[in-house]
């Protein structure tokens, strides 16, 4: 049977235990305002009793461990809610930079310029010789091309600033997974011991993975998952094993980092790909499973895609990237329709800008918007009459000088045939233009000897050959990176002309191009895809893709946010600290002391009566 002191002792187990919960819950009310901190609780249980002559007496309370009142099922759910609202945060404002860069109001932007452009070539409808209206023209024309320029530099600029951007980040993110495994180095030292328990430091780990989830999507897998219901019914973390993987690939083992390796060095548009790196140095390419956060946000944007021989090292995807392509597509159908229609004014001769093609080359592997098809070489005399005709066709495999599996274009164009069907050799086109395709990829069309003032034009019949290669060109350019006006009409607006055969009266070329804004034409998207659209149709349907693209991310936004919220406080109600709580418990435990010292006082009280007895 316990004696006094053995009492005494009990008394002094239940002074100890009400001093720790106190001092635990004085840890938890200074971190009330700590976002990351997980309130703690003090696990008791009752000493080994003692048994004397068939009777057993407690020995007093015992402190177990001080556990963290945590639940990893709502933590995994607020982290995967971090990263979803931290991807759309990112996603919001980058595409509404982006709608800011098509100011397509009344008086403003392409729209505008495109509706002046059309304007233009209606006023040199009704007077073609006039050189103001030629001026006013080449001057709309410069606007068009500039700004639609413009717009693609600025997108572009933005694209180059989220790939800056993406080396920052995969360096921040090596940063906390080197953190996290040496904060799992300490708990793993701490816990050695057996009843220690790193809490705080489970708390900064947390944290950590927590900042992490804003930046891209991780899974985490801990050892040990318990449940302590005498202290609180939710699912811990427990034991030292951790396991944190990045689109599959080991991240954090333990203590052990493997950081994400971020490169461009053998990319010309300087645009990052990411790689796992194992311990031999083997690289496996994530780019494209990486997803969630801020850096699965910057690469939907930037695009994920990336071979340094396609498209010159810039993504094959993305939502920006995809901006870019359309612009590209809208100024490519633009410079290859307008300069089908200008190839029809006649001119003495005419040259195309060198072609990054061969001889040999399938016209339509070379240029995706060249079709099957044919197209007229028509020559006039200096009075504007026709003289001569000749059709060229264009097959699968027809090539600028290759005859192997069909006749060339410079076959066909210098091939000695009767045009006129008059049984006459010496009129026909190839008696009055030479075609010639040279090394550097010139192709041009020449006077021969014979020719004394006539002129040659091309109709086009679907094909878009002369668009496409530039013959005859008003606008120069491929796509919506040098969309331009021919330097020579900015230098003399007078030298360009609106007649289709050279006579005065003859408006056809303008009458077509004011047509032009009215025609559904084909948008041919690198992918393949072609789109039937006006151009004023094409273009509004880009920017109303934009303009969606920003309202869905903003209100997939307000909904994740709204979920994010719900996330966490579901999460601080179960981990956050209470104040009223906590002053109640301090009040309890408070007594608790109280009591056991009264527990001590009594016992002292009674030694003092028993040594009075004994004297």
């Amino acid at each position: 049977m316990s004696n006094l002191f053995g009492i005494f002792n009990t008394g002094n187990s239940g002074l100890n235990a009400a001093q720790v919960a106190v001092a635990t819950t004085s840890q938890n009310i200074a971190n009330a305002k700590n976002e990351f901190y997980t309130r703690q609780r003090v696990n008791f249980s009752a000493s080994p009793a003692l048994s004397s002559q068939g009777v057993s007496v407690g020995s007093g309370v015992t402190v177990t461990s001080i556990v963290r009142i945590h639940d990893e099922f709502v933590f995994s759910k607020l982290r995967n809610a971090s990263a979803n609202l931290s991807y759309d945060t990112y996603s919001s404002q980058s595409l509404q930079e982006v709608a800011k860069y098509f100011p397509d109001l009344s008086d403003a932007g392409i729209a505008k310029d495109l509706t002046n452009y059309f304007t233009e070539w209606n006023n040199l409808a009704s007077n073609a010789t006039a050189g103001s209206q030629k001026i006013a023209l080449v001057q709309s024309a410069a606007t068009l091309s500039a700004d639609v320029q413009s717009t693609r530099q600025t997108i572009r600029g933005l694209q180059d600033s989220i790939n800056s951007q993406l080396k920052t980040s995969i360096d921040e993110i090596n940063s906390l997974g080197e953190r996290i495994a040496n904060v799992n180095k300490q708990i793993a030292a701490i816990e050695s011991d057996k009843g220690n328990y790193a809490n705080d430091l489970r708390d900064k780990r947390d944290e950590l993975e927590l900042t992490l989830s804003k930046m891209l999507d991780v899974s985490v897998a801990k050892g040990n998952i318990t449940s302590d219901t005498s202290i609180d019914a939710n699912m811990t973390d427990s034991g030292t094993q951790y396991y944190l993987n990045i689109a599959g690939a080991s991240f954090v083992d333990g203590s052990t980092f493997h950081p994400l390796v971020i490169d461009n060095t053998s990319n010309e548009s300087s645009y990052y790909s990411i790689y796992s790196e194992i311990q031999d140095g083997t690289r496996y390419n994530i780019t494209e499973q990486l997803s969630g956060g801020k850096v699965g946000s910057m690469l939907d944007l930037r695009g994920r895609v990336i071979d340094s021989s396609v498209n010159g090292g810039y993504p094959q995807d993305g939502t920006i990237q995809g901006y870019i392509n359309k612009l590209d597509s809208f100024a490519q159908t633009i410079i290859t329709e307008t300069n089908n229609i200008y190839a029809k004014s006649a001119q003495t001769s005419m040259q195309s800008p060198n072609l990054d093609l061969k001889s040999d080359t399938s016209l339509k592997n070379a240029y995706n918007n060249i079709e099957s098809g044919s197209f007229d070489m028509v020559v006039y005399d200096s009075s504007g009459k026709e003289v001569a005709r000749k059709t060229i066709n264009i097959e699968n495999a027809t090539t600028m000088g290759d005859d192997t599996f069909s006749s060339s274009i410079l076959t066909q164009m210098n091939k000695n045939t009767d045009d006129n069907k008059d049984n006459n050799s010496l009129n026909d086109v190839d008696d009055y233009y030479k075609a010639t395709f040279m090394d550097n990829g010139a192709f041009s069309l020449s006077p021969t000897s014979l020719n004394n003032g006539y002129t040659i034009a091309i109709q086009d019949n679907g094909t878009n050959f002369p668009g496409a290669i530039g013959l005859n060109q008003f606008l120069t350019g491929s796509d919506a990176s040098n969309i331009d006006v021919n330097s020579e009409y900015k230098k003399n607006p007078s030298l360009m002309q609106a007649y289709g055969a050279p006579v005065v009266g003859n408006h056809d070329v303008a009458n077509s191009m004011l047509q032009l804004q009215y025609n559904t034409l084909n948008f041919y998207s690198k992918d393949g895809s072609i789109a039937k659209e006006t151009i004023a149709g094409y273009y509004s349907a880009l920017t109303t893709k934009v303009a969606t693209d920003a309202s869905a991310s903003s209100t997939s936004y307000d909904t994740n946010e709204a979920l994010h919220n719900t996330i966490n406080t579901q999460y601080q109600s179960i981990s956050g600290v209470n104040k009223d709580e906590e002053l109640a418990n301090l009040m309890q435990y408070q007594s608790s002391y109280s009591a056991a010292a009264k527990i001590i006082t009594t016992i002292d009280e009674m030694l003092n009566t028993l040594l009075g007895i004994k004297q």
